[in-house]
């Protein structure tokens, strides 16, 4: 019997499918305000793993949910995710010259502009949750999903990482409050991805839910620590932005705190962990596996 084609085969279509998707949601730059819109399709189109759709369609698949369903909440991730982008390398932030492999937002346009792109682009995320036709839901799923949305972006999420990620630079952190930033900052939106996949599924089943939540808390961690390792080992040109920032900035990371060893087995340990999480599902978790390996595994 021939086996099922990897998940690694369809990345790219699936890369592709959602740039069409953002594409089609953006407002173009001829409308008015033209600048504005300019600097939102700037900051989101041509750029980027997209690693937050593809967790949404690789959950998709291990559940048996037809892509077209999902495209709305590809969207929704990878919109809420530029925003962050824009204001977190914003001067009065990280002050980032370089994102993607091309200027940062403001520096293409202008602090004031980049601040409204991001602010536009996170609005228009709830939007797509609301009135996307294509996800073929009922009002409470819709409900749902904008408040798991919601929650993985404020202050009990991004946004809230964020403020102590600012708050700790300069400061010795230990492994229990950096991993307790680094859930809120760069974890909670990508499990806000795996679940909001979940929530498309009608009837929902609690089990499933459970052991993907498990997955995704997991590798959200896995997925920060590869990024610490690679602000160390790798360079500017191969991560699009600069590499060593969090060290100029004297940012508490992984590596200070544990070394690189134990960061390396640190990662390795949790994606693992999450990959035992799946097992509910059987040869169905293919693709959610794969993402998990390549999330330690990656370059960039």
């Amino acid at each position: 019997m021939t086996a099922a084609p990897s998940f690694s085969q369809r990345v790219a279509s699936y890369q592709q499918r959602i740039e069409t998707a953002l594409n089609d949601w953006l407002p173009a730059e001829d409308i008015v305000p033209a600048r504005l819109h300019s600097a939102m399709r700037y900051a989101t189109l041509d750029g980027g793993k997209r690693l937050r759709p593809l967790l949404i369609y690789a959950t998709g698949e291990v559940l048996g949910l037809e892509p077209a369903k999902l495209d709305g909440c590809a969207v929704t991730v990878e919109l809420i995710h530029a925003y962050s982008l824009i204001h977190d390398d914003l001067p009065a932030m990280d002050n980032d010259d370089l994102r993607r492999g091309k200027p940062t937002c403001h520096r293409a346009f202008d602090d004031a502009t980049a601040i409204l792109a991001g602010d536009a682009l996170q609005t228009l995320a709830f939007q797509v949750l609301a009135e996307d036709s294509t996800m073929q839901l009922e009002a409470a799923a819709r409900l749902q999903m904008i408040s798991c949305l919601a929650k993985a972006s404020g202050s009990a999420g991004m946004a809230g990482g964020q403020a102590i990620d600012l708050d700790s630079v300069g400061q010795t952190l230990g492994l229990v409050e950096l991993e307790n930033m680094h859930i809120y900052k760069t974890g909670a939106l990508i499990r806000a991805s795996v679940m909001l996949a979940s929530l498309s599924q009608n009837p929902q089943d609690q089990a499933q839910r459970e052991a993907l939540d498990s997955y995704a808390k997991r590798i959200g961690l896995a997925f920060q620590i590869h990024d610490d390792i690679l602000d160390e080992i790798s360079d500017t040109t191969v991560l699009g932005k600069q590499a060593g920032a969090d060290r100029a900035l004297n940012k508490p990371t992984y590596p200070s705190i544990l070394g690189m060893t134990e960061s390396k087995q640190r990662a390795q340990e949790l994606t693992q962990s999450a990959i035992d999480a799946l097992d509910i599902f059987g040869a169905a978790a293919e693709p959610l596996i794969w993402l998990a390996r390549h999330i330690t595994q990656r370059k960039a």
